[in-house]
């Protein structure tokens, strides 16, 4: 999956917070609702405009930046 085609990232929305394309729903928040528990299911009933490819591409986008992330030992 290329979440680049379904997750935009633009100033003029959300400050430029990533989003699905065409919401002004952005990736943490979806990413958040699957770790409060949210079903897949419950996300698309509550949330008609998105699609389940929508939510794959927010993991996939979580997943790209949490492989990119570095982490830097504080010497004392």
């Amino acid at each position: 999956m290329n979440w680049q085609d379904r997750i935009v990232v633009d100033p003029e929305i959300l400050v430029g917070k990533p989003v699905i394309r065409g919401t002004r729903l952005a990736v943490e928040f979806l990413v958040e609702l699957l770790a409060q528990g949210w079903t897949e299911e419950q996300i698309l009933d509550s949330y008609p405009g998105i699609a389940r490819e929508d939510i794959l591409a927010c993991l996939h986008y979580a997943s790209e930046m949490l492989k990119s992330e570095r982490v830097y030992p504080l010497t004392v």
